[in-house]
């Protein structure tokens, strides 16, 4: 159970904007050999897709805080964001797993007031691809 709850703790706190490496604590996990490789997908994947859900709910409430002085972006940069996500729109979350950019990508979400059901479906698609395929590849190299 410990395993599992560090699992989770770490595909959470790394699908938020703080810095945090999940796949180690999978791939670890995976080479151990002790939890059902599927369910250890399943819990990596519902606490990144709950950490990018936090990400979008912090991204729907932060623009009415754009004119304070401590506000983490400046007017250039929000509307740069902006101006990304209505080019490439919702199917750019089809990145968020990828490092560096997918994080503040799903906050750019929730800022453009995303719908929940859509962000929900292809976060989790991203993110479950991801853990498959690290899953698959830890597998097929470790076995």
């Amino acid at each position: 159970m410990l395993a599992y709850l560090a699992l989770f703790a770490s595909a959470l706190v790394a699908a938020t904007l703080l810095p945090m490496q999940s796949e180690a604590v999978l791939v670890g996990l995976l080479l151990a050999s002790k939890q059902p490789v599927l369910t250890l997908v399943l819990v990596a994947t519902l606490g990144n897709v709950l950490g990018a859900l936090i990400n979008w709910a912090f991204g729907r409430s932060l623009l009415h805080l754009k004119d304070k002085r401590w506000f983490p972006a400046s007017e250039g940069q929000l509307a740069r964001a902006q101006n990304w996500y209505r080019r490439y729109g919702r199917w750019s979350l089809l990145g968020s797993w990828l490092p560096v950019v997918g994080d503040p990508l799903t906050v750019v979400a929730g800022l453009m007031r995303e719908p929940l059901l859509p962000f929900l479906i292809l976060v989790t698609l991203a993110k479950a691809g991801r853990y498959l395929v690290l899953t698959a590849i830890t597998l097929a190299w470790f076995s």
